[in-house]
């Protein structure tokens, strides 16, 4: 029961911390360096409580490797860390992704504003962008395979 309550109050501190500038944003009419001020505090307080949620994600290994049963706690501590590859795999492929695209798509944009017959060329570059995505997915589904 504790830990189905201590999870609910770290889920309701993340979502108050990521709703905390467009509180001040729209709340409090704040507007230049004070809301500079606001998404600093903010993005400082979002990844202090991340860290501090993993370290709580971790006590179950802990716990269990203290009652004696090694081999629950190993096992534990390595899925989480599966689960965890997986998902900034996937993640941070994607954020390449955006990036890549976001740059080819709006070059091809100009291009093709120019010379209406290059568009074939300029999406083969956009989907050859998108591809870095499809990749950290694959990379993501192989990690969680090797979990199961």
């Amino acid at each position: 029961m504790f830990g189905a309550a201590k999870n609910m109050v770290c889920l309701i501190i993340l979502v108050l911390a990521a709703a905390m500038p467009m509180i001040a944003h729209y709340g409090f009419k704040l507007k230049g360096k004070k809301m500079v001020t606001v998404l600093g505090v903010n993005v400082f307080s979002f990844f202090g409580i991340m860290a501090v949620m993993t370290v709580m994600m971790w006590n179950g290994g802990i716990v269990a490797f203290a009652e004696g049963t090694a081999e629950a706690a190993n096992t534990a501590v390595s899925s989480g860390m599966g689960f965890l590859a997986a998902a900034l795999s996937t993640g941070l492929s994607c954020i390449g992704a955006g990036i890549a695209v976001a740059a080819a798509s709006s070059a091809a944009l100009g291009a093709i504003s120019e010379d209406p017959k290059i568009m074939g060329k300029s999406l083969i570059f956009v989907a050859l962008a998108e591809g870095i995505a499809l990749y950290g997915l694959l990379i993501s589904f192989m990690i969680i395979g090797k979990l199961g």
